[in-house]
């Protein structure tokens, strides 16, 4: 077989492919469709469920069965996001209205996930049959071969309803998220319903009947008056919060509490235990110190989260801090995102309306047109066995005398007579003037005598007459769009009588949640770390009696203020802020805490080298030097950032930081462990920024490495042990960078 070979420009092959698996993402798994509101995994798993016949009446069916039989016969991806997606569906917590019934653990609103789906078992609920399936078997939508063209499946489901709005949609494709809050099913309905009675109407004349959103876990929505342009545009935030109550002791040894009994939609999984530990370390670092405890009890009758409160306690002031600081309020992003003709689109409000009643209007076109032909193709035998009451002799006498079937029913439909055996002329003569059509001559062939009784013939006229008014009733749906829609309305009308619910979320206006620390009052400290590591405040007084006994057993001293933060320099490159406010104050005989547990300092990875009080070195310049003899100056203001880490200098494979002092006098001193020595002036050594690696001081030898980093004025003395012997490094000559340093012998 001959071989072809392509050649074509890389990256074109590489955006043409990236191109087409975007695409595959996008509308064939994380976007859903505006028709039906879902997306492939969950119109696939509804389907599979249809046709095992997992219905409302039926017991409930292992999930594993569903889940292998969606896998193997429609979504070949995997089978845990078919699981997912199934437990999702049966999750009334996520969902406005959950399309299937699940039994067994299938989550909580709290975050617990389902059980696997061995032990869970599910069906469909009467409303996703009603709604979402039922008229399958009338042709209303296209089906296509699945993956290995073994089985068709639905392009779309035949859905009733704006899905994509009653239960919202979530999913993150490439480059793109769609993100829609559920709605209420009866407010859904009246939007729908102005829209096919008055297809001129705006967003505001829409919002006059649906609100806003209405999540299941309920809330409260306090931006009413910016979701006109959220609607408007399919673009924006909803700003909700849950809902809590100052609920005041009842009793003595009870004490006064917040009650929070609903919460924001997205606080659901996770969020409640995020939100706990949130509230706690509020109270912890004294942001709400009036706050005593936290409790979850929370049941299958609902959210209940109590946070008892200190006696006298400013119950508003602490809402405003929960509001603020945690995710009681939070915001919901909208991006009303579908696919629409295959393709994605942002959607207003009426537009996702318009789309869906475009849809609706075909699947009912397709639903009356395959009605009409099958009640034409009944009447069409009802009319032929009628007739064929009055001529039933005739008709047996022509079965009798035919030899075959093709005979008989070629005399039915053609009156050919050859071939028959008559009794008389008479006979054949009315038998060449029949005219049955072949689905009626077909009817005729398999008809049971038993039929030719009088109340069977009573029946028949009776059927017929249904049928000839069921034809009439299509054909006038068919032919009239107003009465499509009083057709469709009717329908609608049904589904709300039958499952529509009270709201539950409370669409409302609000002030944003501000709440205003009080200001921490700040004081004067002394800071002191060991070489253990372990760091400490002391109040002035205690310092100032203790002064000789902290210093001996301490490697630093600072002076500081209980606002300062601290950098912790380390020989590996690295700072960490450290602040004040959280070393605690001891006294001379207590050890303190560990720095590792107050920043993010590595004991197993790093060694510390000194400690600055960043405040005092940020008008300042600060001299930092390798052991493999790399030296530079850096501006105190380098270090003036947010981050917890960072790095220092960038050190070459295997050297690290030798010192890093305050650039305050005239000259370096550097000392190697080979007994050289070397004096340098600071005017020779560049200053650069945070990231450069600093200039050499002088050629080191092979192993070298420096030791000791001293500075020095012009006429400052000293002492110093070098190999052995004491010398004054002030008489040490001030040498070019780069100039071999004295050696030592």
């Amino acid at each position: 077989m001959s071989e072809t070979i392509k050649t074509t420009e890389y990256s074109a092959e590489m955006q043409k492919s990236y191109i087409d698996y975007s695409m595959s993402v996008i509308t064939s798994r994380a976007v859903p469709d505006i028709r039906d509101g879902l997306k492939p995994v969950q119109r696939r798993v509804l389907y599979a469920m249809n046709q095992l016949g997992i219905t409302a009446d039926k017991p409930h069916r292992k999930s594993a069965r569903i889940v292998g039989d969606t896998m193997g016969k429609f979504h070949p991806h995997g089978d845990s996001s078919i699981y997912d997606a199934l437990v999702v569906l049966a999750q009334d917590f996520k969902k406005g209205i959950a399309l299937v019934d699940g039994h067994g653990n299938f989550g909580s609103i709290e975050g617990d996930g389902a059980a696997a789906m061995r032990y869970t078992e599910a069906r469909l609920k009467k409303f996703t049959q009603e709604v979402y399936l039922s008229d399958l078997d009338k042709n209303v939508v296209d089906f296509v071969p699945n993956f290995d063209e073994t089985e068709k499946e639905p392009v779309v489901l035949p859905v009733k309803i704006p899905n994509f709005l009653v239960n919202g949609s979530d999913g993150i494709a490439v480059g793109m998220v769609t993100s829609t809050p559920p709605h209420n099913l009866s407010e859904v309905i009246d939007a729908y319903e102005m829209v096919m009675d008055h297809p001129d109407c705006t967003t505001d004349d829409l919002m006059t009947v649906l609100r806003g959103p209405d999540f299941p876990t309920g809330g409260i929505v306090t931006n009413a008056d910016e979701l006109r342009e959220v609607y408007e545009t399919g673009r924006g935030k909803i700003r909700i919060r849950g809902r809590a109550e100052f609920v005041p002791a009842q009793k003595r040894g009870q004490k006064d509490s917040i009650v929070i009994t609903e919460i924001p939609y997205t606080m659901v999984g996770a969020g409640i235990g995020k939100f706990l530990e949130d509230v706690a370390a509020l109270a912890e670092n004294h942001t709400l110190p009036d706050i005593t405890d936290i409790s979850n009890q929370s049941s299958k009758d609902g959210i209940r989260i109590v946070i008892e409160l200190k006696k006298g306690a400013d119950a508003e002031q602490i809402l405003a801090g929960l509001y603020a600081r945690t995710k009681l309020e939070d915001t919901f992003g909208v991006n009303m995102l579908a696919i629409v003709d295959g393709r994605p689109e942002i959607l207003s409000l009426k537009r996702v309306l318009e789309e869906h009643l475009k849809f609706e209007f075909e699947i009912y076109e397709r639903k009356y047109r395959t009605l009409l032909e099958k009640e034409k193709a009944k009447s069409e035998v009802q009319e032929g066995l009628i007739r064929a009451v009055d001529v039933i002799d005739l008709i047996i006498e022509i079965l009798r005398g035919s030899r075959t079937l093709k005979m008989a029913k070629d005399c039915l439909t053609n009156g050919v007579t050859e071939g028959i055996r008559f009794r008389t002329k008479t006979s054949a003569a009315k038998a060449a003037k029949l005219h049955f059509t072949d689905r009626q001559a077909d009817a005729i062939l398999e008809l049971r005598l038993g039929r030719l009784i009088g109340l069977e013939i009573d029946a028949l006229l009776e059927e017929h007459k249904k049928s000839l008014a069921a034809i009439a009733a299509y054909e006038k749906i068919l032919g009239s769009r107003t009465q499509m829609k009083k057709t469709i309305r009717a329908d609608l009308e049904e589904i709300r009588k039958n499952y529509a619910a009270p709201r539950k979320t409370e669409i409302t206006v609000k002030e944003q949640a501000v709440f205003r620390e009080a200001e921490e009052t700040v004081s004067d400290a002394w800071f002191a770390i060991n070489r253990f590591g372990y760091v400490r405040l002391f109040e002035p007084s205690v310092f100032e009696k203790n002064e000789q006994a902290v210093r001996a057993e301490s490697t630093q001293v600072l002076p500081c203020t209980t606002a300062d933060v601290f950098l912790v320099f380390t020989a590996e490159g690295f700072a960490h802020q450290l602040k004040a406010a959280d070393i605690p104050f001891t006294k001379p005989k207590d050890k303190g805490a560990p720095v590792d547990n107050l920043c993010r300092y590595d004991t197993s990875k790093e060694r510390i080298l000194t400690v600055f009080n960043r405040k005092e070195i940020l008008t300042k310049t600060l001299l930092m030097v390798t052991e493999q003899g790399m030296i530079r100056q850096i501006a105190g203001a380098e270090f003036d950032l947010t981050r917890l880490t960072f790095a220092t200098i960038r050190l070459a494979e295997g050297d690290c930081l030798a010192a890093v002092l305050m650039a305050d006098k005239a000259s370096a001193v550097l000392v190697t462990d080979q007994k050289r020595a070397g004096r340098y002036p600071l005017s020779d050594i560049p200053g650069q920024k945070r990231n450069a690696g600093g200039v050499h001081a002088f050629r080191m030898k092979e192993n070298e490495r420096i030791r000791q980093v001293i500075l020095l004025d012009e006429r400052e003395k000293c002492p110093a042990e070098i190999g052995g012997r004491t010398v004054d490094l002030g008489t040490l000559p001030v040498k070019k960078r780069g100039q071999v340093p004295h050696q030592y012998r």
